[in-house]
């Protein structure tokens, strides 16, 4: 078609998420990041400004906050699903401070309705990274569909991936997403016409049209994905081994199948030496970064989450994975 920016296929791509997701409108842009920094810029959120963040996910979801020039702050974590805990949020909360942002981490939704509790007290937005969590679902509702705009990445290593760096903001605000739509454009609602100071992040044809296509196969791919993850949690018996939960109301589509150990070096080490392969998400917490040295953090801040990176690691979890090899898998971590 020769057509390469933002043209049909782009369309009926965003048409499509939005329908998944439950919600009117979908804004294709350049990766998960940026989805996140839209959302803010759209919002009016920037400089003097506070916006809470967990302390134990990929940086990319502070970084946002950095860009716009407004401040993460960083809250701790609940010990058993890894996500933000709604108990010490209000702490958290100043006169700054204009909106809440949950990480749906490793595939699991964070608390929600608890969340939205809270923003709606202190008249707070509440913007979903669901970067991990393409596809699931809390108390019946999608994620991306549980905030008042929702951002997601599709690195080609998400449960929905494209072949490079791409992803979207989600809402149900239509003023909100023209302006999502038009920052992400160069700040331009109409050609040549710039209402907004705006960057470039569009989400390109051929990352659309591959989307567009995978997206019809993503609920299978959960599927299979929990059914790995539902004989991780049947079989791994090994006292040593911490294995996550899921929370009531939570379907869980386990981007990431994430275990806690009190020797993670060795057992990675271990499952190395049994050609297991595995990583670890996430090894430090985003206040003790060096990127954020100077913000008032230090070691003992925030200890479930510091904790938790010293004992996590995430096992071999991916659609298509062989029977014999799952056995293998959790025969090697009963015998570690």
């Amino acid at each position: 078609s020769s057509m390469f920016i933002q043209s049909s296929e782009c369309t009926k791509f965003e048409n499509a998420f939005a329908a998944f997701c439950g919600v009117s409108t979908a804004i294709g842009c350049g990766n998960g990041m940026d989805a996140i920094t839209l959302i803010l810029r759209a919002s009016n959120i920037g400089e003097g400004d506070d916006v809470i963040v967990p302390a134990h996910t990929f940086i990319a979801t502070a970084l946002a906050v950095t860009q716009v020039g407004a401040t993460p702050v960083f809250v701790d974590i609940d010990p058993e699903t890894y996500n933000i805990d709604p108990k010490l949020i209000e702490a958290a909360i100043t006169k700054r401070t204009k909106a809440i942002i949950p990480v749906h981490l490793y595939g699991q939704p964070a608390d929600m309705d608890r969340i939205k509790s809270i923003a709606k007290k202190y008249e707070l937005k509440v913007f979903e990274d669901s970067a991990q969590a393409h596809g699931a679902l809390y108390k019946g509702k999608r994620t991306g569909s549980l905030g008042d705009a929702a951002a997601f990445s599709f690195y080609p290593g998400k449960n929905l991936g494209a072949l490079g760096d791409s992803g979207a903001s989600t809402t149900n605000d239509d003023d909100l997403a023209e302006k999502i739509r038009a920052i992400g454009n160069y700040g331009a609602i109409k050609k040549y016409h710039h209402e907004y100071l705006g960057f470039n992040s569009r989400l390109d044809e051929i990352q659309a049209a591959f989307l567009q296509v995978k997206l019809n196969h993503l609920d299978q791919w959960n599927t299979s994905r929990k059914s790995i993850a539902e004989r991780y949690l049947k079989e791994i018996i090994n006292p040593k081994i911490i294995l996550p939960k899921i929370a009531p109301g939570c379907d869980h589509v386990w981007h990431v199948f994430a275990v806690r150990t009190q020797e993670r070096d060795n057992f990675q080490k271990y499952l190395t030496e049994k050609e297991i392969g595995t990583l670890i998400h996430y090894p430090i917490p985003i206040h003790l970064q060096g990127a954020y040295n100077g913000c008032g953090y230090q070691k003992g801040s925030l200890p479930v989450a510091e904790e938790t990176a010293t004992k996590v690691i995430s096992l071999p979890i991916y659609y298509g994975m062989e029977p014999e090899k799952i056995d293998y898998v959790i025969n090697m971590i009963n015998r570690y």
